[in-house]
């Protein structure tokens, strides 16, 4: 039989107990603290506050609850053979700094709830809990179970799921409401790699002396500030000279400074995610460009040279063979995230690479090590996280996009990503949500917010969905 169920209309009754739910778990400072880890609380005491406050709200409501071990949990509901699963997680990052109001008071102000994790990650998965309540009091009959999973360590190493996975099952499908609405359904491979320099023992001693190089922290960031120091400069006035006209052409900021005997040069880049590297300048990479047309002596040249060579103009890694890309996600890019030299040791180039998802991990190894090589350098670090994807025709993304469509009235279109979401951690997974097109993804930043009208209409959208794949 055909049900016809409002389910806007349904979320919307319990609109001010969903508000109340989310205000009281952003009220917990879920941030991961190693110090404090002990047996059944592995991230720290505040993230096994927050799992069991979710659990103890699941046996609230009636539905099965478990508690793995701290690292994650379940709540679940209905019978049969076959498992949807909705992840979700409870762990927040640092509050910062700059906020304008108490990050863990769950203010509500013009129709948005604000907090550190209002939308990253508690306000969605509060949502898919309401969802199920949903379908759990309008007593709709279920032919499969439906798991929440909520984990504990998703802003950090992924350990919760790591650990669930070994003890709980896998469900047959599931979602992730910790990303963008309508359906990521494609995911790069995601690479961090060390290419290491040591310095030729005959290196010519002649020429200026790059002391030391520094730029970035994180691989998955663009460095916004660089710093290198040279000694044996001499004459200053003319480097001051190529210097400005440097910036001035490629349009950085940049400033010199002489102290005890050597020049410190800064250039000023503009940050950005790691998986969009042209949305920002590489404070390191510049800075990198202008040591490079300076002469250099034989042990510091052959480290910004290939800097400057290789990546220089260049975040898809055409000059180092790496320029795949294919339909479902688009092109490889490069991030050079952390860079560092030092006169005695050498240097370091900490490299962030998206890969698509046809695309083989290793031969990209492969081809990086060669590339390297050929220039002095040794692939000393390498860890490879698989791309996700799941075909546009299977039955779950079929019935999200349909689901999607019905609630919103908007095409449910298919997105691809650089970025990695708890979609990876399913077998048959996809990201669903909850932040909508249009909306600004204030998740990680400072006065992070969920729009309540876009929670409930999440919710709404999540208790057909849910109810459409457990039927």
């Amino acid at each position: 039989m055909a049900l016809n169920i409002d389910w806007m209309n349904e979320a919307k009754k319990r609109k001010d107990d969903l508000v109340r739910d989310v205000q009281a778990l952003v009220r917990i400072p879920s941030v991961r603290e190693d110090q404090q880890a002990q047996p059944g609380a592995p991230f720290g005491p505040k993230v096994a506050q927050a799992l069991e406050h979710m659990l103890r709200r699941g046996r609230e409501e009636g539905f099965r609850v478990k508690n793995v071990d701290g690292f994650a949990g379940h709540i679940e509901m209905g019978h049969g053979e076959k498992l949807v699963g909705v992840l979700g997680h409870i762990d927040v990052v640092p509050p910062g700094d700059g906020w304008t109001m108490d990050p863990f008071a769950a203010e509500v102000r013009d129709g948005r709830l604000y907090g550190r994790g209002a939308i990253d990650d508690k306000g969605p998965t509060v949502a898919a809990f309401y969802a199920m309540k949903i379908i759990r009091e309008l007593g709709l009959p279920l032919g499969k179970r439906v798991r929440l999973i909520i984990g504990g360590d998703e802003e950090s190493d992924w350990r919760c799921v790591e650990h669930y996975f070994r003890h709980e099952e896998m469900p047959d499908v599931g979602f992730a409401p910790d990303a963008d609405f309508p359906i990521i359904y494609a995911e790069k491979g995601i690479i961090d790699a060390d290419l290491s320099y040591r310095p030729p023992k005959s290196a010519e001693a002649e020429g200026l002396a790059l002391a030391s190089f520094q730029a970035g922290r994180r691989y998955n960031m663009v460095p916004d500030a660089a710093e290198a120091v040279v000694e044996r400069a001499g004459r200053t006035e003319e480097l001051l000279g190529l210097y400005e006209q440097f910036c001035w052409e490629r349009g950085v900021k940049g400033s010199m400074r002489q102290s005890e005997g050597a020049v410190v040069f800064q250039l000023e880049g503009v940050s950005a995610h790691g998986a969009e590297p042209e949305r920002g300048k590489n404070a390191g990479v510049y800075l990198a460009q202008f040591l490079a047309s300076l002469p250099l002596d034989g042990r510091s040249r052959p480290f910004v040279q290939f800097v400057a060579s290789a990546f220089f103009g260049d975040a898809r890694g055409r000059r180092l063979g790496l320029a795949y890309r294919d339909e479902q996600s688009g092109d490889l890019t490069v991030n050079v995230g952390v860079l560092s030299y030092d006169r005695r040791h050498g240097g370091t180039i900490g490299l962030n690479i998206r890969y698509p998802v046809t695309a083989d991990g290793d031969a990209i190894r492969r081809t990086l090590a060669g590339a390297a090589a050929e220039h002095g350098f040794a692939l000393s670090r390498f860890s490879d996280t698989k791309p996700h994807y799941i075909d546009p025709s299977h039955e779950l993304v079929r019935t999200l996009q349909r689901v999607y469509e019905e609630q919103t009235g908007e095409p449910a279109r298919l997105l691809a990503i650089g970025g990695g979401t708890y979609a990876r951690a399913l077998t048959a997974g996809v990201a669903f949500g909850a932040l909508f097109p249009g909306r600004p993804d204030v998740a990680h930043q400072k006065d992070e917010y969920i729009e309540i009208d876009d929670l409930v209409k999440a919710t709404a959208i999540y208790a057909q969905a849910i109810y459409e794949l457990a039927k």
